[in-house]
């Protein structure tokens, strides 16, 4: 199958990170094609880069989604998942958001989870969306480590400890057994975190791979029965 991978912002280098984390979680026979707008916020951090990155993005969802919609599912690579019903309303194919991928498979595997994402001013857009997706009473927490988005990739190390010392605390005062990386640019980091904190760390770029090539097979599996 081919998925369409669309990062809101308009990081170049956060898009082929992305891209490459989803590539290395793909099954055999996935093709991934990462993708960012020419013009809107360089990050999204709080409702107001949202909206400003809305008219990016449905300009490249409809460039590349018109006509025979060669894309058979599509992935919003940003962790508020901007713009995801609204695209949802524009085509019939399976679309996520890498939030509510990672939150339903938290959810699924080890619940309460907490989540850790980047500014605090974040966090009133992801706790909104985690009540919309009726996971509200699964969620322990949302929890912010005061990085910045574009700190990921600019200052690693600075980031991954800051990360890592809100994941303790999550798992010391929150009691919950998994951790949610509230930010596509956090993916990398994930096995290492685990590995450290023995819990289970989600990162929602794989997750939402994984939920694209399980419902492009159902929705097969359904043709073929129909």
């Amino acid at each position: 199958m081919r998925i369409l991978i669309i990062n809101p912002n308009t990081t170049a280098s956060m898009t082929e990170a992305i891209g490459t984390a989803a590539a290395k979680a793909a099954s055999a026979g996935t093709t991934i094609l990462a993708v960012n707008p020419d013009n809107g916020p360089a990050s999204i951090q709080g409702p107001e880069d949202g909206e400003a990155a809305l008219p990016g993005l449905y300009a490249v969802f409809d460039s590349y989604m018109t006509g025979e919609e060669a894309f058979e599912a599509v992935i919003i690579a940003c962790f508020d998942d901007t713009g995801l019903e609204e695209l949802r309303a524009r085509s019939q194919v399976p679309i996520t958001g890498i939030g509510e991928a990672a939150y339903r498979l938290a959810a699924e595997t080890a619940a309460p989870f907490s989540v850790v994402t980047t500014l605090a001013v974040s966090i009133p857009v992801l706790e909104y969306n985690i009540k919309s997706y009726g996971l509200a009473v699964e969620c322990a927490r949302v929890r912010a480590s005061e990085i910045p988005v574009l700190d990921l990739e600019q200052y690693p190390q600075k980031a991954l400890a800051r990360i890592g010392s809100e994941i303790a605390d999550a798992i010391a005062s929150d009691h919950c057994r998994s951790i949610v990386l509230g930010c596509a640019g956090m993916a990398d980091m994930a096995q290492l975190l685990e590995n450290t904190y023995h819990v289970p760390v989600i990162e929602g770029v794989s997750a939402a791979v994984a939920w694209c090539e399980r419902e492009a097979a159902a929705r097969l599996a359904n043709t073929d029965t129909a």
